[in-house]
C-alpha cells in the first residue's frame, strides 16, 4: 500500500516522506478522524514526528486533493482520504460520528439547484443530521 501512497504523493508533485505517508495510511484506515486523533494514529508509530508537522501534512494533502477536510456545522473539523467522487454525510447529533453517504442518484453533482445563478456547479455539500444507531438503542 505505500507504494500506492507514493504514487499519490507524486501525482501532486509532493515529495514522499515518512509523516506524508503516515498520514495516508492513518486516514485510510480510520475516516473522518480529528487532528488530535490524525496525531495520535501517527505518532502510535512514529513518537518523533511533531504535531506542526502533522498539521502541515494535513494542509498540504488537503491542498493537493490527496485529502478532504470536513467541518459539519458545530463541529470540529475532520479529514478523510475519499475524495473525488462527490459523496455526502450522515452527522449524530448526539456522539458526533460521521458516516459516508454515496450519492446515489443522478450525476454528479447530485443535486441540481433550482437557480444557478449562473455559476457552473460541479460539487454539492449535503450533510444530513440525525442518531446513528448506537445513539438511538436505550
Amino acid at each position: 500500500m505505500a507504494s500506492d501512497f507514493e504514487a499519490q504523493l507524486r501525482s501532486v508533485s509532493l515529495r514522499v516522506t515518512r509523516p506524508r505517508l503516515a498520514v495516508l495510511a492513518a486516514l485510510r484506515d480510520n475516516p473522518h478522524v480529528d487532528t488530535e486523533t490524525v496525531i495520535a494514529l501517527v505518532r502510535a508509530d512514529h513518537p518523533k514526528v511533531s504535531h506542526q508537522a502533522i498539521y502541515d501534512v494535513l494542509r498540504a494533502l488537503t491542498d493537493a486533493g490527496l485529502v478532504r477536510r470536513i467541518q459539519p456545522a458545530g463541529a470540529i473539523a475532520r479529514y478523510e482520504s475519499r475524495v473525488g467522487d462527490n459523496h455526502h454525510h450522515v452527522v449524530c447529533r448526539r456522539c458526533g460520528a460521521i458516516a459516508d453517504v454515496d450519492c446515489v442518484v443522478g450525476h454528479a453533482p447530485c443535486l441540481t439547484p433550482s437557480n444557478d445563478h449562473g455559476y457552473v456547479v460541479d460539487e454539492a455539500e449535503v450533510v444530513y443530521w440525525g442518531t446513528c444507531p448506537d445513539c438511538t438503542c436505550p
